[in-house]
């Protein structure tokens, strides 16, 4: 793909992505190529919307993150913003979501640019609410307390009055989740859940997920629900120590929404998309969580193995008990041609080598 512009997401507590970043600034130079780095935490000011830094930077074709899986993230919402792909490099410890290690930073931007890499995109969530979120000056301090900036309540999307019916639109693009979960560690959240329009149950809970496949192995994992393959749309609803019999998660349609209505008595409520706390909303609002029309678009070098990342990140394939029974073939793959009933199918290719992760990425 053509690069006319590069926006740059570095984790500067880390040496190495700082080191890193200097590559990527080396490489844009050469081309003559303009490189920016964007959402940068400084104490002296807030942070601003993705749309915000997008403009600020020039709206980059390109998005490079140099971090973990939420330097990623933070990269996710200015790319969604401005719809450029984003290419991860990976200084984290889990890595679900960036593709390339450090080392590989140049030979990654060559293949980006020599259009030998491939754009895989993935389903977002956003939402509307029975009004405007905010975050209360008090609570934003004290989460402030020994961290970086924290990010503004999501701005208001345009739309006709006549919608209002149909709640505030916002200017959200979730990657992984939106949750809302209680404020205050002795007053539950109770909501009202709906889905697809209509009562499913009443809540009391710590908190209610929905996310993404691709946030799937996300908080919503850590909370006993499914790992959903990223190559599908669907909502994953999880509710987080419900004081109820029915503790199951429900994988939605992509064109179901999952909506939360704070009941009467229920404490207030704290709404976080991607793990950053967006407002506070409390008894009577309500927020509907649906697929969002801007998708997440990945910078991908090699073919996507999603499950061998889960195998490898979760050690699946090398517990004792398992092992004292025999080593599983790493793969099902004859070297004979598909037959045609299966030629529909995502198979790995017949010429991988098990072993190094190759780059395939969540």
């Amino acid at each position: 793909m053509p690069v006319s512009r590069v926006g740059m997401i570095v984790h500067e507590g880390r040496p190495e992505a700082v080191e890193a970043a200097a590559t990527v600034h080396r490489w844009c130079a050469e081309r003559d190529i303009p490189a920016v780095e964007i959402d940068i935490w400084r104490q002296d000011r807030p942070r601003r919307s993705g749309r915000e830094e997008a403009e600020s930077a020039g709206y980059p074709d390109l998005v490079v993150t140099l971090g973990g899986d939420g330097t990623f993230l933070r990269g996710a919402r200015v790319a969604a913003a401005c719809g450029a792909p984003v290419l991860g490099v990976d200084l984290g410890r889990v890595g679900f979501l960036t593709e390339v290690c450090v080392e590989d930073v140049t030979k990654a931007l060559d293949a980006v640019a020599g259009d030998e890499a491939t754009i895989e995109d993935r389903m977002t969530l956003t939402l509307r609410a029975s009004r405007p979120l905010e975050v209360p000056e008090g609570i934003e301090s004290l989460l402030r307390y020994g961290r970086g900036p924290t990010l503004p309540a999501p701005s208001v999307r345009p739309g006709d009055p006549v919608d209002v019916g149909w709640g505030v639109p916002m200017n959200v693009n979730a990657v992984n989740d939106i949750v809302f979960e209680k404020l205050a560690r002795d007053r539950q959240a109770s909501l009202a859940v709906y889905l697809a329009g209509r009562l499913f149950a009443s809540y009391s809970a710590d908190a209610i997920i929905a996310a993404t496949p691709t946030g799937s192995t996300a908080y919503s994992f850590a909370a006993g629900g499914p790992v959903v393959s990223p190559h599908m749309d669907a909502v994953v609803f999880t509710p987080v120590a419900p004081h109820m019999a029915f503790d199951r998660t429900l994988v939605a349609a992509p064109d179901e929404s999952v909506a939360v209505r704070v009941l009467a008595h229920s404490g207030r409520v704290a709404v976080s998309i991607d793990g950053q706390l967006r407002g506070v909303i409390d008894p009577g609002d309500w927020v509907a969580v649906y697929r969002g029309r801007h998708r997440l678009r990945l910078i991908r070098l090699g073919p996507t193995d999603f499950y061998r990342r889960v195998r490898d990140r979760f050690r699946l394939s090398d517990a004792p008990a398992a092992v004292a029974d025999g080593m599983a073939a790493p793969l099902i793959r004859p070297d004979q041609p598909v037959p045609p009933d299966l030629a529909g199918l995502r198979l790995p290719p017949p010429e991988e080598e098990e072993g190094a992760d190759g780059g395939a990425a969540h």
